[in-house]
């Protein structure tokens, strides 16, 4: 299973807030096996939304969208949702209703509050006001992060793949000299590599069969210098 996941948010984008919400998801799709395509921050701006998420649908398993909910002028996340896929923002009933018994009269909140678009399946925000929805396969998410985290783990179960294992060698050698063993690495063993410099160079080895993980890495690490 593959998704791509959309940020919205002009906060994000002028740097104002920390887009932590893509990278706790990201985190939670490797745990379930589920490949991360695409990781895209947008504007407040129903056309780029509906651009996007159209483009993406078409093209991955899912997508979710975080940021961007609520009845306020900059919230038009479910506008911009509800463009892409040709429907009408319509009064959910049985958003209202959770409010309602969340002691929320209709007097009590914004107009709007729970519009989503026709056919949407509504997601409740048990931590907060603003409704989600899941609309074929776009998942639309608060973008608080107490929220989203909330919201998330009600359709965790919808997103399933293949598990990967990862292994981390460190060595303490220059990245460009290691070249010709990561080379020997990947022809010997089924396994995807990735180095990463810093102080140390830090060679990550993935693969869905944990065993060759762990034998991939013990090779390697017989053939680095390394203070480990």
């Amino acid at each position: 299973m593959n998704v791509a996941v959309v940020t919205v948010g002009d906060e994000l984008l002028a740097g104002r807030t920390v887009n932590s919400n893509a990278t706790w998801l990201c985190e939670q799709f490797a745990e379930r096996g589920v490949s991360v395509e695409r990781v895209t921050t947008l504007p407040d701006r129903i056309a780029d939304i509906a651009r996007v998420v159209n483009e993406y649908r078409a093209t991955y398993d899912a997508v979710i969208v975080t940021g961007g909910l609520g009845p306020t002028h900059d919230d038009v996340t479910m506008t911009g949702v509800a463009a892409a896929l040709g429907r009408d923002l319509a009064d959910h009933e049985q958003a209202r209703a959770w409010l309602a018994d969340a002691g929320y009269s209709r007097e009590d909140l914004t107009d709007g509050t729970t519009d989503l678009p026709a056919g949407a399946r509504a997601l409740h925000n048990e931590v907060g006001v603003a409704p989600g929805a899941v609309l074929e396969s776009v998942y639309v998410l608060p973008g608080v992060p107490a929220e989203m985290k909330a919201m998330f783990e009600t359709v965790a179960d919808e997103f399933t793949g293949t598990p990967t294992y990862r292994e981390v060698v460190v060595a303490d050698e220059p990245e460009s000299a290691l070249l010709d063993r990561i080379e020997e690495l990947r022809a010997t063993f089924d396994v995807s590599v990735g180095s990463y410099p810093g102080e140390s160079v830090r060679v990550a080895i993935e693969s869905t069969d944990e065993t060759v993980s762990q034998k991939a890495a013990a090779w390697l690490r017989e053939r680095v210098e390394s203070q480990e």
